[in-house]
């Protein structure tokens, strides 16, 4: 069956729930065992004592550790980016920041692309700064052999650990071509010291482009975004094989940010029209992108599904490669600058100003004094972050009124 039908009951019994038809919230702290045998046994598997066997299921023990909720959340989100295995976290930067602190050490060096989600930029260049952490930036449409070149110029490729990008990228959709960077990873990995690749695919959700297949170790979500889609909670998600997701669950366990039963059991909710929403909001973008092309008062616009007929020769290949769709994320500069933004912003009606993306309601917001305000100024301007830049999250509504309230807002500018 396809993921969205599972969606309904994969990983779920209600023969072991009283017969409910939807898994319930199991809203406890601890879990009774049987014997002191089977807590032992339990404990022995959960902390690698001991290896489990095959088709032993894993004990429930506490909500640290594991869930009803968490564990079939975890489960079904497996299935739409066909990993090994998933572990959740009570946001997207807990899913990133913990990935990160398993995979470098003090030393390390870290390979990322930019632009990347504000709150990511700033934990590798502030946090991981801090704990002696190195790391390199490159841009979309650099060449694999540029970014192996600057890395061995920096006297620090034998410390590459670990590879990061976002793509799309937010706030501008630049594409980074993800099996160019898992032959970056293959370059500088040894037996000794493999690099880990991850990649940020919050823009597309697990829907639209499946990172894993073209040679990612990683893919992490916000799953606040599409995933969830009702701006109502705020989780992540990382997903992956059992090896290394193995080595992240053993880390949130020390750290404590895995998600709660409620929030695990608010996803499972989302995940049933995980994808009637997103095709309606990819639906809905192409609409909308198309009225901004052609608006006298757009400068530019930065939309995936126009690559095909505008895009460079390597972000034709790449996009065909990667993206099933355009996906709901469109950026676009106005004519003017942050005064005419501003005007912008403040006269909608329909769509909401704040930040977030791939909920059922329609969001803008200025990414250069708002996301991604902490990015170091000298980048902004390579990243196309400027003052005239805005980024809208296509909603679920009616495409024409969609298109209606940003036609008037823009009338005021």
């Amino acid at each position: 069956m396809r993921p969205e039908s599972l969606m309904m009951s994969h990983g779920y019994k209600p023969s072991l729930s009283e017969g409910a038809i939807k898994c319930p919230i199991f809203q406890t702290s601890t879990f009774v065992f049987n014997k002191a045998e089977e807590g032992k046994r339990f404990f022995e598997v959960a902390y690698g004592i001991k290896e489990k066997e095959k088709g032993e299921e894993l004990g429930l023990i506490y909500s640290r550790l594991n869930n009803p909720d968490l564990e079939i959340l975890e489960n079904r989100l497996c299935l739409w980016d066909e990993a090994d295995d998933c572990a959740v976290f009570e946001s997207g930067m807990s899913a990133i920041s913990t990935a990160m602190l398993e995979f470098l050490a003090p030393g390390d060096l870290l390979l990322f692309s930019r632009p990347v989600y504000g709150g990511t930029d700033h934990f590798i260049n502030h946090f991981l700064k801090k704990m002696q952490i190195h790391s390199i930036g490159f841009l979309a449409g650099e060449t694999k052999e540029q970014i192996i070149n600057r890395i061995n110029e920096s006297g620090l490729a034998d410390k590459l650990a670990m590879i990061h990008i976002e793509t799309p990228a937010n706030p501008t959709n630049a594409l980074i071509d993800i099996e160019m960077c898992a032959e970056i990873k293959n370059h500088f990995s040894t037996e000794s010291k493999p690099v880990v690749l991850s990649v940020d695919n919050t823009y597309m959700g697990p829907i639209w482009q499946h990172p894993l297949k073209h040679g990612a170790d990683l893919v992490l979500y916000s799953a606040t975004k599409y995933i969830g889609g009702h701006s109502d909670v705020i989780a992540g998600a990382c997903l992956g094989s059992f090896a290394l997701i193995g080595r992240i669950k053993g880390l949130r366990t020390f750290l404590g940010n895995m998600c709660g039963p409620w929030t695990g059991w608010l996803l499972m909710r989302s995940l049933e029209t995980l994808k009637v929403r997103m095709d309606q909001q990819a639906t809905n973008a192409i609409e909308v992108a198309n009225f901004l092309k052609n608006h006298p008062k757009v400068e530019r616009v930065y939309y995936l599904g126009h690559i095909p007929e505008s895009g460079t020769d390597v972000e034709k290949e790449i996009y065909a490669r990667q993206c099933t769709t355009g996906g709901a994320m469109i950026s676009f500069d106005v004519i003017g600058g942050e005064k005419e933004a501003f005007t912008f912003l403040n006269n909608l009606k329909l769509i909401k100003l704040a930040v977030s993306l791939g909920s059922t309601e329609s969001l803008a917001e200025h990414p250069a004094t708002m996301t991604h305000v902490d990015v170091a100024a000298e980048f902004k301007a390579a990243l196309n972050i400027t003052d005239k830049l805005v980024r809208l999250s296509v909603g679920v509504e009616y495409h024409g009124d969609i298109i209606s309230d940003i036609s008037q807002a823009l009338d005021l500018m």
